[in-house]
């Protein structure tokens, strides 16, 4: 069961990123140019770092195992979501993948990481 509300922590993602991305859009692009995007992406990452550690502990207290099987989920959520939602608006399979490389100055690993590990390493009980 918790693991189920949980996921209404990572719903909270969406909008964060959706905002993110309106904030590199509209205020880092224009004044940090290429480095807009890898800003973003550290941004993104700490406010999800933010929301599981402000959020996670109303879900109840997890154990070490829930812990490990929310990581999993909002990982996998998290891929999927990005890969239909990408699919959806035109982006091509190439380009979706590309994010996953940093060399390109896309962050998104990052992304990733930090939505994987967030449930492992925020441990504050209710």
């Amino acid at each position: 069961m918790r693991i189920l509300r949980s996921l209404l922590v990572w719903l909270c993602f969406i909008p964060a990123a959706i905002l993110n991305g309106d904030v590199r859009q509209y205020c880092l692009h224009p004044l940090l140019h290429q480095w807009a995007l890898p800003v973003s992406g550290v941004l993104l990452s700490g406010l999800i770092i933010l929301l599981t550690w402000l959020l996670l502990p109303r879900v109840g207290i997890l154990n070490q195992k829930e812990r490990y099987a929310i990581a999993c989920l909002w990982t996998v959520l998290t891929i999927t979501f990005e890969f239909i939602f990408g699919t959806s608006t035109g982006q091509t399979f190439h380009e979706l993948v590309s994010a996953y490389n940093p060399m390109t100055g896309n962050l998104w690993i990052l992304v990733v990481l930090s939505t994987a590990l967030s449930p492992v390493i925020i441990k504050k009980s209710i």
